[in-house]
């Protein structure tokens, strides 16, 4: 993908005369004047930076349909220098041209000390802009940047509209996002990565049937479902009380892993597609316009489910020792691996975890005496409105066809209800009670003695709970991710926070404890999330990767981050408004 982003590049540069020197990884390296000589170069470059600029805008909301979310926070400095240059071409296996000497320093410092979305340029390359009549296209930096070997310099920010005309707006204040047009891009994301998990669902149902040579008509999109599965719904306990620690993940059978087709050659029916897209529409309608608990938090979820489960390996040691390598993976990872509906039980526990999220916590349901803490009896209410919500929905007529595609028979059904009820009940994270459930069960699973049970228990309770904390980590997956994504979603949960409690719906202040609380969550439940992943022995790289992401954030937020909530209380204070002060009443004499 950042060769798509490149070969665009290329095509502008083509086409405003720029050349194109080389690329080291993630940087584009282009300057204009050479080989021909251009007497409005620093225009000429100016222009080109405006349109990458705008360029990478587009490019990374396409993208966001194939990559998931966070895809549009992808963005590009841009340095510009102007100067005298030394060319050649280095010798050796790989010859290529370059260009050499102070400019070329001055313009890399130019870029590392820009900003994201906008393009800063040197004193150098500003007066030959106002030479040309583009005074108008520069901001003056208000502070000088310190740059490596340069000392402090003065540097400037064009301010070029999107049209290439003069203008007022900087470039990263010109993009207004279209917040329908980027929810239509996480559907469409969503509904392609589930599509490609039914596919496997159908791939691997077939396998099994081929196995034993026979026809299975139920493989068809048929209108019919058994009376004893729907029938189920009946039931009148609460969604909660369905949690269970074992669930039954399938066998492994090598027959029908070896007649398994790719699934990528799967034809699903169009009303099957149809319905998905609706079911993700529905669902994603159903989320409040929340700062934190929206549905691009529940795509980002969803992607970091899906990331976890791509990423789960066998171990090195058994590589090479055993021909049956699906059969390896099926063991070490306790089944999870070899069963389609589990990945998109998961997928979709992810999906809807917080649909119709009112912004405040469980406690502040219960204290608001709403209904809904009657009905679910104070107990993750949150959590099981949102599983209550989506099922209903799913078990609509609209959707029968979608459901005969996800399940085709009574053990399928109550597996797939199974997962989806524990991943997200395995979301609320507050309940002592549940944290502590929780906690014994993955005692008995990897810390305590065998218990007295059948082997096939012992792996089931393995995967049982090493689904729901693989759930767990993606619901809270940015404080495991780089800084700036971690930075994002603590500034809207924050957002969140205050919000509730500036219109009197919490109790506490979050301006007041935020900073501390932060490192007591980094210390208490982030570092031992991750340091669990990595205890299952299931997730290979990835455990690894979200731990040390998860301590190098909780550094980064020691050093910086009074800072930062300084920050957002003042932009909570511009968007929100400042909390009222209290009403006190005196007796008058």
């Amino acid at each position: 993908h950042l060769l798509y982003l490149l070969r665009a590049f290329d095509k502008i540069a083509e086409r405003r005369k720029v050349f194109k020197i080389e690329t080291v990884g993630d940087c584009y390296v282009a300057a204009t004047g050479l080989p021909e000589p251009n007497p409005n170069h620093a225009v000429a470059m100016a222009r080109f930076a405006k349109d990458i600029v705008v360029s990478m805008s587009m490019l990374v909301q396409q993208l966001e349909v194939t990559l998931g979310p966070d895809t549009t926070d992808l963005g590009i400095r841009v340095g510009i220098h102007s100067g005298p240059v030394t060319a050649g071409v280095l010798r050796g296996q790989r010859s290529r041209f370059q260009l050499f000497g102070d400019t070329m320093n001055t313009a890399a410092r130019m870029e590392s000390t820009s900003q994201p979305g906008r393009i800063q340029c040197s004193e150098e390359t500003a007066e030959l802009l106002i030479s040309s009549g583009k005074a108008d296209w520069l901001i003056k930096r208000e502070s000088k940047v310190s740059a490596k070997g340069k000392g402090e310099l003065q540097t400037y920010f064009l301010n070029v509209s999107s049209k290439g005309s003069q203008g007022s707006a900087s470039f990263h204040e010109m993009e207004v996002p279209d917040q329908e047009a980027s929810r239509q891009r996480l559907i469409e994301w969503n509904v392609q990565s589930m599509l490609a998990i039914l596919k496997q669902i159908v791939a691997r149902r077939m396998a099994a049937a081929a196995s034993k040579s026979v026809v299975h008509e139920s493989f068809k999109v048929v209108k019919s479902r058994t009376a004893s599965i729907d029938a189920s719904l009946a039931d009148t306990k609460n969604t909660i009380d369905e949690v269970v620690e074992i669930i039954t993940l399938p066998k492994y059978k090598s027959k029908v892993v070896a007649k398994q087709e790719d699934p990528d050659s799967v034809k699903l029916y169009p009303d099957v597609k149809k319905q998905l897209h609706a079911f993700v529409s529905a669902i994603a309608e159903g989320y409040r316009d929340n700062h934190f608990h929206n549905f691009e938090h529940a795509s980002h979820v969803a992607m970091s489910v899906q990331k976890l489960l791509s990423r789960i390996v066998a171990p090195f040691e058994f590589e090479e020792e055993l021909d049956d390598s699906h059969k390896t993976l099926h063991d070490h990872t306790y089944g999870i691996t070899s069963d389609p509906l589990t990945h998109f039980a998961c997928f979709l526990s992810a999906l809807i975890h917080d649909v119709d999220h009112m912004g405040i916590p469980n406690s502040q349901i219960i204290n608001e005496d709403l209904p809904l803490a009657k009905k679910y009896h104070n107990k993750s209410i949150a959590e099981q409105n949102s599983v209550d919500i989506a099922w209903t929905l799913l078990m609509e007529d609209e959707f029968e066809a979608l459901r005969n595609t996800i399940y085709k028979s009574d053990g399928e059904y109550k597996r797939f209800r199974q997962l989806v009820v524990n991943g997200v009940m395995a979301t609320d994270i507050v309940d002592k009670e549940l944290k502590a459930l929780r906690n014994g069960r993955w005692a008995k699973a990897f810390k305590e003695k065998q218990l007295e049970e059948s082997p096939t228990d012992a792996i089931n309770r393995k995967a049982t709970i090493v689904i729901e904390h693989l759930i767990q980590a993606s619901d809270v997956s940015h404080t495991m991710q780089h800084w700036h994504i971690y930075r994002k979603w603590n500034e809207r949960f924050f957002l969140e926070c205050y919000k509730a409690y500036h219109e009197g719906r919490a109790e506490k202040d979050p301006t007041e404890n935020w900073y501390k609380g932060e490192i007591g969550f980094f210390d208490f439940y982030i570092i031992p999330l991750t340091k669990k992943l990595k205890e299952c022995g299931v997730f290979g790289v990835s455990s690894d990767e979200y731990l040390n992401y998860a301590e190098q954030n909780r550094k980064e937020w020691e050093l910086r981050g009074q800072e930062v909530v300084a920050e957002m209380v003042e932009l909570a204070h511009s968007q929100i408004g400042v909390p009222r002060a209290p009403i006190v009443a005196e007796e008058e004499d």
